[in-house]
């Protein structure tokens, strides 16, 4: 089984040499001049947008089509982490001895079109490959209807529940390698059913409502939930394109009864190689929901935000559980970019280099500190606090290759003990 996937890894990480080895290839005549890049998007949404950012620049043709019945955009993404550690004692104790590593982070392909009707109708379809199972399954797949006349659209099909942010956005785009431990233990992944997305232009408002199911993805991992209802609303208190500043406010919500009846939290340390660090056992539970706030500004090149969560579950014993997470950051676009944010989607986009190196320039580079911290312990439940403070640099080559570098420092305090964890981590990010 370890040859094996050695082998597969092998092979995904040739794939992403001789794709890396294209995008490297100097142009054979100067690039266009590029228009200033907008930072606030209120264009329409269609299916699949936030998960497949169409570049400002386009690196081939061959992958987009306008047909007589629909449009079609092919697109895909790689992910390839390195991992290494240095633990005191104690954090052995917790979680075991961690070696060295290197793993397929992500592998997928995106296809996403738009119908050529009347009404605003586009589909999208996203097939990743899970190294875990060595399987490939579907992911954001479903068919958009807009409905102008409401202000919103509404999809039909497995896609993001539409709670906070950073879990909206497409696990490419943020400026941390991975999501924060309370985002990956309270809120699944993914989610079957249907979603209404409104936005309102004139006082800047933007919400979600989502109706979710697991009838058709009983044997997926994020179907967590035999059912579960979703909202988000958001105002933008200010949103000036002339002065490059956003400042993001919102508040989201979930409930929903566990899988069978049984539920577990549980999260890895920001670190996708990395076991789990905090854990509670299956907790039997008739309801469980999610409730949390966050907020962003961004003024140019800076951008300072965070958010809160805190996750209930109610026992078919009797009592209650509550368990809280949070997040804080500081990004700044060095080389001076603006990273855009999606006013209709409520999200900040991938980031666009002003020069990409292909055109001379140095790309953009972007320095980040995040602090994380999640609590599993309440009651008789003791999952485990932990807390990591990371600093990372990302340099965008051009708007398809990123590589991230970073160096964490956890506090694990679980099982009566607290240990210690220096992470050092980069990431290889291909994307069309």
């Amino acid at each position: 089984m370890w040859a094996d996937r050695k082998l597969r890894r092998g092979v995904l990480l040739a794939l992403a040499t001789s794709a890396g080895g294209a995008f490297g290839a100097q142009p054979s005549e100067p690039p266009p001049v590029l228009a200033p890049a907008s930072t606030i998007n209120r264009s329409p949404q269609e299916a699949g947008a936030d998960a497949d950012i169409r570049p400002r620049r386009r690196l081939v043709k061959w992958n987009e089509y306008e047909g007589p019945i629909s449009t079609l955009r092919f697109g895909f993404g790689f992910l390839l982490d390195f991992s290494s550690y240095i633990q005191d004692d104690d954090n052995k104790r917790q979680v075991g001895p961690l070696d060295a590593d290197v793993g397929v982070r992500d592998a997928r392909l995106l296809f996403r079109g738009r119908f050529q009707t009347k009404r605003p109708l586009s589909w999208t379809i996203g097939y990743m490959y899970d190294l875990a199972d060595d399987e490939w399954r579907f992911r954001q797949t479903g068919i958009q209807i807009g409905v102008p006349e409401l202000k919103g659209n509404l999809f039909i099909g497995r896609t993001k529940e539409g709670y906070s942010m950073v879990k909206l956005m497409t696990g490419y785009h943020p400026w941390t390698m991975e999501r924060s431990p309370g985002l990956d233990a309270f809120v699944p992944i993914l989610a079957d059913g249907l979603k209404w997305m409104g936005y309102f232009e004139e006082p800047r408002v933007f919400f979600s409502l989502g109706a979710f199911g697991d009838e058709l993805a009983e044997d997926e991992a994020f179907a967590t939930y035999d059912y579960q209802f979703v909202s988000r609303v958001g105002w933008l208190p200010i949103a000036s394109e002339e002065d490059k500043v956003v400042w993001h406010v919102a508040a989201m919500g979930r409930a929903g009864r566990p899988d069978e009846g049984n539920i577990r939290f549980r999260s890895r340390p920001e670190d996708s190689l990395a076991p789990f660090f905090v854990e509670t056992p299956q907790i039997r539970a008739n309801l469980a929901g999610t409730v949390g706030a966050e907020t962003y500004y961004r003024k140019g090149s800076w951008l300072f935000g965070g958010e809160v969560g805190w996750q209930n579950a109610d026992p078919k014993a009797g009592g209650d559980y509550w368990f809280g997470a949070g997040d804080a950051v500081i990004a700044w676009l060095i080389t001076g970019e603006t990273r855009a944010y999606n006013a209709r989607g409520g999200y900040f986009e991938a980031i666009s280099p002003d020069r990409t190196v292909l055109e001379g320039g140095p790309g953009a580079w972007e320095a980040v500190l995040h602090m994380s911290y999640i609590d599993l312990d309440d009651g008789d439940i003791a999952g485990g606090k932990l807390w990591r403070l990371t600093s990372m640099m990302n340099w965008h080559l051009t708007d398809n290759v990123r590589f991230e570098l970073g160096y964490a420092y956890g506090i694990l305090d679980r099982f009566d003990i607290v240990g210690t964890t220096h992470f050092f981590q980069s990431r290889l990010q291909l994307t069309l």
